[in-house]
Order: C-alpha cells, then sequence, then structure tokens
C-alpha cells in the first residue's frame, strides 16, 4: 500500500465522522477513537495495511481530530466566500487532513507534494470544482 492509498483511507475516516457526529453525551473523544479504529480495522482487513502504513492513516487522522478547532480557523481565516459548514464534506475532509500536513505534522513535506496529493483525492472523490476548490484554498494557506 502507498501513502495515497492510506490518505484515502485517512480521508474516508474523516469523512466519515465528520458526516455522523457522535453525541453520547458520556464520552465523545472515546466514542470517536472507538470510530477510528472500527474504520482502520476494516481498511486493514481490506487492503492489509503495512505497520508503517498504519502509523500514517492513524497519525492522519488522530493529527486532524486533536487540531480540528485550530485547522478549521485556518480555513476560515483563508476561505472568506465559502463558510466550513457550506463546504461539501468531503472537500472539508480533504482540506482539513491536508491543512494537518501542511501546519502541524512534525515530519515536513513541501507544500507542493501536500497540496498535489490533497487535489487527487478532491480529483477522485469529489466533484468537478472540488479539485480547483481545494488548490484555491491550500495555495492560499500554503503562501501564508
Amino acid at each position: 500500500m502507498s501513502r495515497r492509498q492510506a490518505r484515502e483511507i485517512a480521508l474516508q475516516t474523516l469523512f466519515q465522522l465528520d458526516m455522523n457526529p457522535i453525541d453520547d453525551g458520556a464520552d465523545v473523544s472515546k466514542a470517536r477513537q472507538a470510530a477510528i479504529e472500527v474504520a482502520v480495522s476494516a481498511a486493514d482487513e481490506a487492503v492489509k495495511l503495512s505497520s508503517n502504513d498504519k502509523k500514517f492513516l492513524l497519525e492522519l487522522v488522530n493529527g486532524t481530530e486533536c487540531n480540528l478547532e485550530e485547522i478549521d480557523k485556518i480555513i476560515s481565516d483563508k476561505s472568506k466566500e465559502w463558510k466550513l459548514n457550506r463546504m461539501m464534506g468531503v472537500d472539508r475532509s480533504i482540506t482539513r487532513m491536508a491543512v494537518y500536513e501542511l501546519k502541524f505534522r512534525e515530519e515536513k513535506l513541501t507544500p507542493n507534494i501536500i497540496i498535489n496529493e490533497a487535489v487527487e483525492l478532491a480529483k477522485k472523490f469529489g466533484t468537478d470544482e472540488s479539485s480547483r476548490f481545494v488548490n484555491g484554498i491550500l495555495g492560499a494557506i500554503a503562501r501564508g
């Protein structure tokens, strides 16, 4: 499996969490972590993740989740035309994950690699406009 495939599974997991908010009243963070573990376990059964790929996948999902409030603020600051809740769910999830990689991940990649990976995800999972939308927001964030 490649890092791109790990990103695809991370995207699907983040999208699932975004579209199915957990509000059980008790311990939301435990419930979210359980949902992440179920999604990763299902992916592992389907494609047999290597330990490195599983580690990368979990880092993307958990890192995005842990920094979500700050990530959403960064996106909102650069997307004046589009409120976060008006963005298509898949575009929002792709952008959030890419912002995590751009701003919070310890292992730094060049912004162009991260943006390209996000655009490819948008082409595969989004609408015809998704890739331009994701590219525009991430380009603005990368430029500062």
